[in-house]
């Protein structure tokens, strides 16, 4: 017999209507998620678990505020935004770790596949230092916006959402991002 998937926000629905035992779903759907997130953002683990139980803790105390018509992923990641920025201005600095590298180049180049890169030998060390340069020289929002579209596959509108930027805005920052980064290091 087939399981019946229940949704994010059926979860967060039945959360909301006191069957509180399923908020471990959405811990065990998101956890993952959000320590990517964070970690494009934050360098120390220490920093990063207190970040994602600060979030998990301010999604339980404010599931009622969810509304179950519109999507959840948006939802909580603009929580995880609010974190991660809280934490950010704690720190009084912007820092940028290391970024899954294997990822970002077929993502500006949807024409190379692995074989391609695996016959071009990059030095991927060399290269994920360059990235990160040019990483660091995006507005904040700007990367952001690079990372939830790229890293975490979130569209325009959710992205939208996360950011509190109407959607024609999201898409004209992630274009000027991308053509940034391009501009500052023309092989991606």
């Amino acid at each position: 017999m087939l399981k019946q998937i229940i949704t994010d926000e059926q979860i967060a629905s039945k959360v909301q209507s006191g069957q509180i035992d399923l908020f471990g779903l959405l811990v065990q759907r998101y956890e993952e998620k959000l320590q990517r997130y964070a970690k494009k953002f934050l360098s120390q683990e220490e920093d990063i678990s207190d970040v994602l139980q600060n979030i998990f803790i301010k999604v339980y105390k404010n599931i009622n505020s969810f509304d179950s018509k519109r999507k959840f992923s948006p939802w909580i990641y603009r929580i995880a935004h609010n974190e991660l920025v809280n934490e950010l201005k704690k720190k009084k600095f912007l820092p940028l770790p290391l970024f899954e590298f294997d990822s970002f180049l077929p993502a500006f180049h949807k024409e190379s596949n692995e074989r391609e890169l695996r016959e071009k030998e990059f030095d991927f060390q060399k290269q994920k230092i360059k990235i990160e340069k040019c990483l660091k020289k995006l507005k904040p929002l700007q990367r952001e916006i690079l990372i939830l579209y790229y890293f975490e596959g979130l569209d325009y509108k959710a992205i939208a959402e996360v950011t509190r930027q109407p959607i024609s805005t999201v898409g004209v920052r992630l274009k000027r991002a991308k053509e940034k980064v391009k501009q500052l290091y023309p092989i991606l």
